[in-house]
């Protein structure tokens, strides 16, 4: 089966980790491309078309002020992922309630060791 295209939707989007790397930047408020750019170390032209595919899915927002162009994280955009990554919550808590358990049963094993030398 082929791959869909970046554009796609939000889950192809951030498929790429420098458009990963955007949105944790962007989390932290509104930039501009030149910033963002630099922050990744790469060439504004790379950062642009990033952006390009985040703004098409929804993720990204943009303003322009005069030549320059800010964009901000579009939260709402993240939401389909969000619900997806929370359907594993319960997975996550019952496999760490479950560690936590053999960890601590683990400990008491090797305390009663201890104090049986």
């Amino acid at each position: 089966m082929a791959r869909q295209p970046t554009t796609t939707d939000a889950f192809n989007a951030i498929a790429e980790p420098r458009r990963r790397q955007i949105l944790s930047l962007l989390a932290r408020g509104e930039s501009s491309v030149t910033d963002l750019a630099s922050a990744l170390g790469v060439r504004q032209p790379q950062a642009s078309k990033h952006l390009g595919v985040l703004k098409q899915v929804g993720l990204v927002n943009v303003r322009e002020a005069g030549l320059q162009r800010f964009y901000r994280l579009n939260g709402a955009g993240l939401k389909p992922v969000h619900d997806w990554v929370k359907g594993f919550e319960q997975f996550w808590n019952e496999s760490f309630d479950r560690l936590d358990e053999y960890l601590k049963s683990s400990t008491d094993e090797e305390l009663a060791d201890d104090q049986s030398r």
